[in-house]
């Protein structure tokens, strides 16, 4: 983590508006966070409040976050969410995992998302870069994101797990990426089993 925090900032998102956080999680789900930004951006300037995406017509939503892919079914998803949080839970979006798992579209990397980014409490988002990296570096040997969060919740202090999705993802972006990794630049490369890995393939004389 320190390693991490030595190149990377915390970043805020949507000046942590939980209304607004939720929303943007749902768009970024499978797309890049460029597109993410924009997608969110448009929506936004358009339809401000939640009153407003709750009850916009879905064919606009749907130019709006079209940057976001899975268009249609994204529109039509954050315009329901919008009602049912109007609805059933008075316009407040809910800082409880269970709750918020209950609203269509939100699987427990969003749900953990709304909590670390929007509300600063302790959860682990695993998303594709902190389950990729995770494994890769040796923290754990999951196959699934759900494991990997069950698992670096217990190896990582939970003082670290409302930075550690961010710290993750930049440094999966930046330097350890899925392909052509920069291990000449990562500050935990001393603590990379994939990187001692290759060394020990590397000091391996050939027979």
């Amino acid at each position: 983590m320190e390693g991490l925090r030595s190149l990377y900032s915390l970043r805020v998102f949507e000046d942590r508006d939980p209304y607004r956080v939720l929303i943007r999680t749902i768009l970024s789900q499978r797309t890049r966070d460029e597109n993410t930004d924009e997608a969110t951006a448009r929506l936004f300037s358009e339809y401000p409040s939640m009153e407003d995406v709750a009850y916009a017509p879905v064919e606009k939503l749907e130019q709006l976050v079209r940057k976001a892919g899975f268009y249609h079914v994204k529109a039509r998803r954050i315009r329901e969410v919008s009602r049912i949080i109007l609805e059933e839970y008075g316009g407040r979006v809910p800082d409880d995992i269970d709750e918020l798992l209950k609203l269509p579209g939100v699987g427990r990397k969003t749900a953990n998302c709304v909590l670390v980014y929007a509300f600063n409490k302790p959860a682990v988002p695993v998303d594709t870069h902190v389950h990729r990296i995770s494994n890769r570096i040796g923290l754990v040997n999951t196959r699934t994101p759900e494991e990997t969060e069950r698992a670096l919740m217990e190896v990582i202090p939970r003082k670290y797990w409302i930075e550690l999705n961010d710290l993750m993802v930049q440094f999966g972006q930046d330097i350890c990426r899925p392909v052509g990794p920069r291990h000449e630049e990562c500050p935990i490369a001393d603590e990379c089993e994939y990187y001692k890995s290759l060394m020990d393939e590397r000091e391996t004389p050939d027979v």
